[in-house]
């Protein structure tokens, strides 16, 4: 019951925050100086639902997100993978810690969009060097995580697991991982809303379709309104990953949050 209200209570909280937010926007550019620099918020979400049954170039505002959502799903799978792999493996293993962490402190403090000129230079100005960026942006987020998801174990239960006669392959599997995963998925989280932020960023260098795109043309073209369109659908496709990334914990990590 108190879980039910609480849920309430947050949803009734956010509604009111955007309303109060939109009430702002709208009465600071209702026939304001500032009104001639920013459109109103009626504006802007009447052109967002032209756009999508509508086109902004070639597609509609959906196409476009759908670009951007498949650049970020396929390199985020695979900085996923490699980010857990390495993670995992340095918090378990000295000698692999010893080796990577040097580099890895290296290379996790660069920004993904520092590596941009980079990028061009190596994989031109194709889908190759988008995916390059994104996978920058997820890999050290879930690497960080799952390295400290390792090294956080109760080490307790490896010492239990070790007098019952467990080999090391088994206390890998049924001790190390299994502890690990809250802290991965709190990585992969991070790293999802990194990646949505790198593909708008790619996508504003060199692209034909995209919600980055969307952002560049209508700078290019002194549009404020497709401005306002592209970041919109940028806060809200990224809400609702966040929205998903927090479920997807919720169920499969379920057993962490009853034990709490």
């Amino acid at each position: 019951m108190k879980a039910g209200r609480q849920k309430v209570y947050e949803f009734l909280a956010g509604v009111c925050s955007i309303g109060c937010f939109v009430i702002i926007w709208f009465v600071a550019t209702n026939g304001t100086l500032l009104g001639e620099m920013i459109p109103r918020p009626d504006v802007v979400c009447v052109a967002f639902f032209q756009a999508i049954a509508g086109k902004i170039g070639r597609y509609n505002l959906l196409v476009h997100i759908g670009w951007s959502l498949s650049r970020v799903l396929i390199a985020y799978g695979a900085a996923s993978a490699a980010g857990i792999v390495l993670g995992l493996a340095m918090g378990w293993s000295k000698s692999v810690e010893a080796v990577f962490q040097p580099l890895f402190g290296i290379i996790r403090p660069i920004p993904p969009i520092a590596w941009i000129p980079i990028s061009i230079i190596w994989f031109g100005l194709g889908e190759s060097a988008k995916y390059f960026l994104i996978f920058l942006a997820a890999f050290s987020n879930v690497t960080l995580n799952a390295w400290a998801g390792a090294k956080a174990m109760d080490y307790k239960l490896v010492g239990t697991a070790r007098m019952l006669g467990a080999s090391r392959t088994q206390i890998f599997l049924t001790v190390v991982m299994p502890s690990s995963v809250p802290q991965i998925f709190a990585g992969l989280q991070i790293a999802m809303s990194s990646s949505w932020a790198t593909v708008v960023a790619a996508e504003m260098v060199r692209s034909s379709e995209g919600v980055g795109w969307i952002i560049t043309t209508g700078m290019n073209n002194n549009d404020i309104v497709q401005i306002l369109v592209g970041i919109m659908a940028i806060g809200i496709v990224g809400f609702v990953l966040a929205v998903i990334m927090r479920k997807l914990e919720e169920v499969l990590c379920r057993w962490n949050k009853s034990g709490q």
